[in-house]
């Protein structure tokens, strides 16, 4: 089929961050689908994937990695890691920024007072892969706070809202749309992180 597929993966536990990378890099399934027949690309597509395992162990590493490390031990730490929970997820900004490192990836932090306005959108610049969003959101009537990851993706020259939390990928209409919902989400406690394609 020539029709291009959208990779979405749903919200389970606290794995946002993870299913915010797959979702962001879907466009190696896309691209070898179209390619090869489909056990070459499944292979393919699963070498490439972030799994729980890998995530767990990025974290681990940057403990390790840590020089200011502490060397306490308490029974909650077996559950309760620096940088996620052993059991549900809840990665942090680190080990996104670790995960797409390891993949060639570099994360620019937006600056918030520029708004969406000053974001090339349209590829201009030729560098930009994805967008990953970290918002407030409210769970159990407002009982839980919290922070959730989201990508956003131009595909085919058509940007989507990847959120696992969507029953489906969601487009927008044109760039100024995409700015928008950047500039609603910059303006409600959002953050806008542009993951760039590291140029050779």
């Amino acid at each position: 089929s020539n029709k291009t597929e959208i990779y979405h993966e749903k919200q389970k536990l606290q794995f946002c961050l993870l299913h915010s990378l797959n979702n962001l890099f879907q466009v190696l399934f896309i691209t070898h689908f179209l390619k090869f027949n489909l056990f070459v690309e499944f292979n393919y597509y699963y070498n490439d994937t972030f799994t729980r395992a890998s995530l767990n162990a990025t974290a681990e590493r940057l403990v390790l990695d840590d020089p200011n490390k502490e060397t306490k031990w308490a029974p909650l730490s077996l559950l309760f890691k620096p940088h996620h929970n052993a059991i549900t997820g809840n990665y942090d900004i680190n080990v996104l920024i670790a995960a797409l490192e390891e993949k060639g990836k570099s994360v620019v932090w937006h600056d918030r007072r520029s708004g969406a306005s000053a974001i090339d959108l349209d590829g201009h610049g030729g560098d930009l892969m994805g967008i990953v969003l970290n918002v407030p959101v409210r769970r159990y009537a407002g009982i839980w706070k919290g922070r959730h990851w989201i990508t956003m993706r131009e595909i085919d020259g058509v940007w989507y809202n990847l959120d696992s939390d969507l029953r489906g990928p969601d487009s927008f209409r044109d760039s100024e749309e995409v700015r928008e919902f950047l500039d609603y989400v910059i303006n409600h406690g959002g953050e806008v992180l542009l993951v760039k394609n590291d140029r050779q």
